[in-house]
């Protein structure tokens, strides 16, 4: 799981994946969840223990990902 495709929003302290960019906002999309947009000045690098989660709650019973 790659940190560079992935962003905290400060505001909320959500992970979100990046999805791209709607006029002056980034979008991310939260594991399972709607996408939402953040000021590319309120976003910062995630921590491993983030992108960790993050990949468990990606992965389904069985090993694969949702």
């Amino acid at each position: 799981m790659s940190s560079r495709r992935y962003a905290v929003d400060t505001r909320t302290n959500k992970l979100g994946e990046r999805m791209g960019s709607e006029g002056p906002y980034v979008q991310l999309r939260p594991v399972g969840g709607r996408e939402w947009d953040c000021p590319p000045g309120k976003l910062r690098e995630p921590t491993e223990a983030e992108l960790k989660k993050a990949a468990v709650l990606g992965t389904r019973v069985g090993g694969r990902k949702s």
